[in-house]
């Protein structure tokens, strides 16, 4: 019986992901990889994180939504945070990142950068037109 759980996200580019995950302290392994799981149960995904201690966390692309899911084993889950706060943080870094891209696109520049009490992060752009 697999004890992996597969969660669904709304995380569609792999680019933001490999850095929010950077951007989290873990160290991402691009390329078809075997997260591993329960009594060396394995699943192979498209993206992994490879915890030393087991209970590696791995995100592989749904084709029928567009997004990756993650893919994990809930009971040997041994990160500092539940899953639901990774989760969490790993969304608001995605989102963060995939701003920070677009708005350099578009020639804006980062001008301030703050993260408030409460966690949120603001951010002021700016461009100057010639």
């Amino acid at each position: 019986m697999s004890h992996f759980s597969t969660v669904k996200t709304q995380l569609r580019q792999r680019e933001p992901l490999v850095q929010a995950l950077k951007d989290l302290g873990y160290v991402p392994e691009e390329g078809e990889r075997l997260v591993r799981g329960y009594r060396g149960q394995t699943v192979t995904t498209e993206l992994a994180v490879i915890m030393p201690e087991g209970g590696d966390i791995g995100f592989r692309l749904n084709g029928d939504t567009g997004a990756y899911e993650l893919v994990t084993d809930l009971d040997l889950w041994r990160q500092s945070v539940p899953m639901e706060r990774f989760l969490a943080q790993l969304t608001q870094r995605y989102a963060l990142n995939t701003i920070l891209a677009a708005t350099a696109k578009e020639g804006f520049e980062v001008a301030e950068q703050c993260r408030a009490e409460d966690g949120s992060i603001e951010l002021v752009v700016t461009r100057w037109d010639s």
